[in-house]
């Protein structure tokens, strides 16, 4: 009888344990089924699905400006906000109009904006600084101004005429997010322009330090606009030959030079011009197409009204796929052109219409 009871006792331990165990597995099956269906949403939430294109649109208009695309056809920008304005300039710039929109997704969650701080009206070497902008969204955004005859107050950068077209990059080595412009100043130590850059501070309001030596190819150089090619893990560096109105790039294994070595040393000769026409150009923007090999090359046909956009699967070979019109609603300039996901189009969708 003891016997029988211990044999049943030890049976029911054995099924009530068989039980924990078949349980404990059916919840660690619901759990990764869980965690895998929450992946699958967090990468949808992540696939970018459209482009942006940030831009101002005259030299009239000095504002900011957003124009959306497809992935079916990704030159076939439509603005927003009813074809008005996103950013009003003189809610940000202290010459009360902003030039030349460059816009960067941070490895940080931000997006970063930097705007020549500018009103042609006033003169080609009216602008003395830039606009720093910051914003979780592209929606609400912090700015600051950097105003360089204050800020260099005593050096030669506090004499600049005009500092250009500046763009940000992620600089590996330092850590750090790169704003590189390009600078003439009236006193004869900068006697064209020539490419510069700084780093930002870590909350993007100000710039570290003084102004550091990056490129020129012998005579006035600006607009340019440096992209990373992991397949070939080299940085281009888009640029416009002032003067001529032609396009050329260089390109270098890391943003700044070794240890020792000169400042600029580190970027290749030029190439030959890239664009593919034979108008005036300006204002290089390069962004590649989403899931795919190819890369954009567009451009501003200042003289002429338009923009256009090459394709290449080398950064060295374009050619033209498409144009936009000389009139209507949509007429760009200088400005950036950078993926979305459904969760942002949404949200940009919300604040300033479909």
């Amino acid at each position: 009888m003891v016997f029988t009871k211990k044999v049943v006792s030890l049976w029911a331990n054995c099924y009530n344990l068989k039980t924990t165990l078949e349980n404990m597995k059916a919840k660690l099956i619901l759990l990764m089924m869980l965690l895998m269906a929450a992946g699958t949403q967090v990468m949808q939430a992540k696939k970018y699905t459209k482009y942006l294109f940030v831009y101002f649109p005259s030299n009239d208009n000095e504002n900011i400006y957003y124009a959306l695309s497809d992935l079916d056809k990704p030159f076939d920008f439509v603005p927003m906000n009813n074809g008005k304005k996103v950013i009003s300039a003189d809610t940000i710039a202290l010459k009360k109009g902003v030039r030349d929109p460059h816009v960067l997704r941070g490895k940080d969650g931000w997006f970063y904006m930097v705007n020549t701080d500018m009103r042609c009206a006033e003169g080609w070497a009216s602008n003395r600084g830039i606009v720093l902008m910051r914003s979780r969204d592209l929606i609400h955004w912090q700015h600051s101004t950097v105003h360089f005859p204050e800020k260099y107050k005593g050096t030669n950068f506090a004499n600049v005429t005009r500092v250009w077209a500046p763009e940000t990059i992620w600089d590996p080595k330092a850590k750090k997010y790169l704003v590189y412009f390009s600078l003439l100043t009236n006193d004869g130590t900068i006697p064209y322009d020539k490419v510069f850059y700084c780093y930002a501070n870590k909350d993007f309001t100000d710039l570290e330090g003084e102004p550091t030596y990056f490129y020129d190819r012998g005579s006035a150089t600006i607009d340019m606009d440096i992209v990373y090619n992991k397949k070939d893990k080299l940085y281009h560096a888009f640029y416009k030959n002032e003067g001529s109105g032609g396009i050329c790039k260089v390109t270098a294994k890391s943003l700044t030079p070794k240890k020792g070595e000169k400042p600029g040393s580190q970027w290749s000769v030029p190439s030959a011009t890239l664009q593919q026409t034979k108008v005036a150009v300006e204002g290089a923007g390069v962004w590649p197409l989403i899931d795919s090999n190819t890369w954009i090359l567009m451009y501003d046909c200042y003289g002429s009204g338009y923009y256009q956009f090459c394709e290449s699967e080398d950064l060295l070979n374009f050619k033209l796929k498409g144009q936009t019109n000389t009139s209507g609603m949509f007429t760009p300039r200088h400005g950036t052109v950078l993926p979305v996901t459904d969760a942002e189009v949404k949200a940009l969708e919300e604040a300033f219409g479909k």
